[in-house]
This record gives structure tokens, sequence and C-alpha cells, in this order.
């Protein structure tokens, strides 16, 4: 790529483009804005290397560039080539890709729909043309700065034509695994039925908040896609009936029972009408919900960093070692690595106990830094929530451990959401065991850790578990706030009462571990308030359609 990467800035590009910035690089090439030198336009300067399986893409991509004339397409005004590289002059399109939105929290409900059908007329239309994207995902969508919601198809590179494809390998599966159709990982070959799986998966993506088939090892990433996704109202009860019944259709492992692109794009406007006051795209009612979106995409952002904050701020504290003028360096640093990027946030704030916890013994701070960079690998994915658990340590921590599953909800696996009560109700058994003298679970008194400053790792290991052995009833919540976690929303989905019940449960462990009047009374009106919620959210979900 270092050929794509080095575009030439200075002499003309097929004698009439001149390179100008880059607007951004993938498998295929790099994509720079160039100046058209005859016309004075700025184009979108594709630069695809003839060599390898480069050279074939670039040849697809010329391809369709030249059959394709679709509004949501981009347009391209000319195909050229010379010794070294394909160029493909685009018109150039200020925004950013639906991947890019999506990650901002910037993509309503409402856009998301409009967003597929947008995407599903340009497949149609491809598809009309003899032309299988094979590629479809959120970051080969542009999303235009615009007024109104407007986004173009990208990246042709990968495309099949007229149900024939010459230049793929025997068992190669062209395209990005998550959005991967599953006839095509059985060896079938891509059809326009494959194109509209990819766009279920994004409007499923988008809807849920997440990715119906990510947060699973790679290995099993392709036989859950063979099962098929998870029932979308399992995730959101409160979505019209017809809007799921649209996505489920685009999502059955049966590619002759899913609908053509044109049809889908046809059901997804349906909805959009019957939910709409005024036929105008951007209405006041519209305008007034955009400070709501900004905000939730700012609240997105500040999150991680209060957390980080948190995390450092405690990691820093709790045993004496950095001096006050530090501590607030270090805790207005872990926020603001969060701000910039949650996972390193997640590193700043995780590497802060370092030092004070190597003060008090090596040994220690190796063990601990071999859990931090477990937990690294396990948060990586979900860096935004990987520090759910120091905020919920605080419920632990006042004794309100029962709380716990509910404020690591916004984790994004069952398993993780288990992690983190786990490891919530564990630190704050912990951080209480060396600040105070009672345990916030059982009401027994704090363990002594006998660590000397040359124990090795595995006397210090050997010494914190002694230490949780000898504590059964802080064990039983921490596995019974694991256990909540990762059942909540499944309970919750498959019955209305469920909440409720989980509800009563932990309350009534609560209670039976000791838990004084104040904190079961906070307990139980909190699950009470949400079960109560989760209730009146199901019933408005089977009755009305009140989401888009």
């Amino acid at each position: 790529m270092s050929s794509v990467a080095l575009a030439p800035t200075r002499e003309l590009v097929l004698g009439r483009y001149r390179a100008v910035r880059p607007l951004g690089s993938g498998g295929s090439g790099s994509v720079w804005l160039a100046r058209d030198e005859r016309t004075g336009l700025d184009v979108a300067l594709k630069i695809i290397p003839r060599e390898g399986k480069a050279a074939a893409r670039a040849e697809r991509e010329a391809q369709a560039a030249r059959r394709l004339r679709h509004e949501r397409c981009v347009r391209a005004y000319d195909v050229g080539h010379d010794a070294s590289h394909v160029y493909i002059a685009y018109e150039y399109v200020p925004g950013r890709t639906v991947r890019e939105a999506l990650r901002a929290g910037a993509v309503s409900d409402r856009d998301a729909v409009e967003i597929a059908a947008q995407i599903l007329d340009a497949l149609a239309h491809a598809h009309r043309a003899g032309i299988v994207h094979r590629d479809v995902k959120p970051s080969n969508v542009l999303l235009e700065d615009a007024e109104e919601v407007r986004v173009r198809l990208l990246d042709f590179g990968l495309a099949q034509f007229d149900g024939a494809d010459t230049l793929t390998a025997a068992g190669d599966v062209p395209g990005t695994l998550a959005y991967i159709a599953p006839e095509r990982l059985a060896g079938a070959d891509a059809t326009p039925e494959s194109d509209v799986w990819s766009v279920g998966v994004m409007l499923w993506e988008a809807l849920a908040g997440r990715h119906p088939f990510w947060g699973l090892p790679l290995q099993d990433v392709a036989r859950a896609i063979e099962r098929g996704a998870p029932p979308l109202a399992a995730e959101r009860r409160d979505l019209p009936r017809r809007l799921v019944a649209a996505v489920d259709a685009a999502l059955n492992p049966d590619p002759a029972r899913r609908p053509r692109a044109s049809a889908l794009a046809a059901d997804l406007r349906s909805v959009l009408r019957d939910r709409r006051a005024q036929p105008p795209a951007r209405t006041a009612g519209a305008v007034r919900e955009e400070p709501v979106a900004r905000g939730r995409a700012l609240l997105r952002r500040l999150a991680p960093a209060a957390l980080a904050a948190a995390t450092a701020a405690l990691g820093t504290t709790f045993l004496p070692f950095w001096p006050p003028l530090l501590i607030a360096l270090l805790v207005v640093l872990a926020a603001l690595a969060s701000w910039l990027d949650p996972r390193l946030g997640l590193v700043v704030a995780l590497a802060t106990p370092v030092f004070p916890l190597g003060n008090l013994a090596q040994s220690l701070a190796i063990l601990y830094g071999a859990l931090a960079v477990a937990w690294l690998a396990i948060s990586w994915r979900d860096a935004r929530h990987g520090l759910l658990f120091a905020g919920s340590l605080v419920l632990a921590g006042l004794g309100l451990w029962a709380l716990v599953p509910l404020a690591v909800q916004p984790a994004r696996s069952p398993a993780r959401r288990a992690l983190h009560a786990l490891a919530a109700v564990l630190t704050a058994t912990v951080v209480v065991g060396v600040t105070a003298s009672h345990l916030p679970v059982g009401g027994g008194s704090a363990p002594v850790l006998e660590i000397a400053p040359r124990d090795s790792v595995a006397d210090v290991a050997v010494a914190l578990w002694s230490a949780l052995a000898g504590e059964p009833a802080l064990l039983f919540a921490a596995a019974v706030a694991g256990v909540a976690a990762a059942s909540l929303r499944w309970l919750a989905a498959r019955s209305e009462h469920g909440v409720a019940a989980l509800g009563l449960g932990l309350v009534a462990c609560s209670t039976v571990l000791g838990a004084g009047v104040l904190p079961t009374l906070v307990v139980a009106c909190a699950w009470i308030a949400v079960g109560a919620a989760a209730r009146e959210r199901r019933r408005r979900g089977a009755t009305v359609a009140t989401a888009i």
C-alpha cells in the first residue's frame, strides 16, 4: 500500500486531476480529494494498485462505475489507468460513513430506517444491472452532510457481475464476515438476497445498539450467522411490529424467503409513513429531535470519561502513594484519554493502581497487572463500557450490591454483564476491606491480608483466594449478582413479570445476607420501579408502535 499512500500531489493524474489531500484508505486502495483542472470541480479520486487481488478489485469497481447510474450510488466521472494504478474519479460528497455516525450515536431509529431504505434503492438498481455488491456494511455507506438523510453506496470492488465470478478462487468468500449471508458461508454463490441480508444486519445493529454476531469468539461467528440473528423484538420491544417483521424477513436464513431489495425498501418506507405526522422529511418535530440526538451522542462520550476519571481516582487514592497534585493530574489524564478514545482511557485508568500496589508488594502489582491485561482483552471491543464495574462497586461498597445487575446493563453481552457484576462486588470488598473494618456484604469483619513485600506472586494469589474463600456470603452475593446481570434482559423479553421476580429474589438474598433496613428499602424501591417500567414498556410494545 505504500505506492498508494504516496499519491502524486505535484503532477496531474490522467492529465487532469491534481491530488490535494487524503480522505481515507482501505483494503482496495486510497481515496484523495483532488481538483479537476479542466472543470475546477473537486472530486474523490480513488487510487488502486494494479497488482495482485487489488488489480482484480480495481477492474470490478471500474466496471461497476461504468454500469451504475443511480442517485444513491456515488457517481463516477472518469475511469483510467497507467502502468501501476487504476484511477476512478468520483463525485466528491462531504460526509462521514454510517459506521462513524453509529459510533458517535448520531443515528436515530427513524434515520436508521431511512438509511436502510436508501441503500436498498441503490442495491435494487445494481441488481437490475446484474451486479451483486457482496460487501454491504456501515463503512461502505456514506452519510452526506445535509439537512435530509441521504446516503451513497460505496466500494463495488468485490462485486459479482451477471451471476458469475471468474476472479475469486474456489473456497474464498469475499466480504466482511459479520455481514456475510449464511448461504455464502455454506459455499453458495452470492445473490441479490445476499445483499438484502447485509442490509438487514446493518438495520438490526442500528436499532438494537449492538451487532447481532459480535462479542463471540471468531470461530463461533460463522455458526452464529448460520443460525440466524436473534429476534429484534427481544432487544427492542418498543419497535413497530411491521418494522420488526421487515428486519426479521431480511435476516431469514433461507434466501428464498427474503424479500427483494425494492420490496424491502417499500416496506420500510411504509413503516415511516405510518408514524410520520407530516410528510416532509425534516419537520419541526424532527428538528426538535436533533438536540436530543446530540445530547445522547454527548452522553455516550461523557459517560466513559466520567467512569475513567472515577476509576483513576479510586486507583490512586485507596492506597497512600501519589501526591495530591499528581492524583489530580492522573484523573484528568484518564478522563481526557477516554474522551479521545475509550480504549486509551481504559488503559490509563486500569494502570493507575500499579505503583501503589507495587509499593506494598511487587508481586501484588504483577498479579494485578495480569488481571488488568485480561480485563483489557475482554473489554477491548466494548471499551466504552469497560469500566462499568468501577461505577457499580460504589453500590456494592454501600451494601447495595443487589442493584449492581441494573448498573451493568449497558455492557454489550450477557457474559460481559456477568463479569462486570462479579468484578464490582469482589473489587468493592477488596477496597472496603483495605479501608474499613467491616465488609459491605454479610457484615463480617474484613479479613487481614498477610502479604509481605518479598512474597511471590503465587503466595499473594493464595492469600487473596484464602481471604475470599473464608467469606462464603461474599462469594454467594457475587455469583447471584453475576447471574442476575446476565439474565435480566432475557427475563424482561420473555415475561412481563420477569424483572419483578428477579428483583424480589435479589431483595430476599440481600436480606438473608444481613442488609440493613435502609439498604433493603432502597433496593426494593429501585427494583419495583424498574419492574413497573419494564412491564409498561412491554405492554405498550404489544399494543401500539411507538418507536419511530
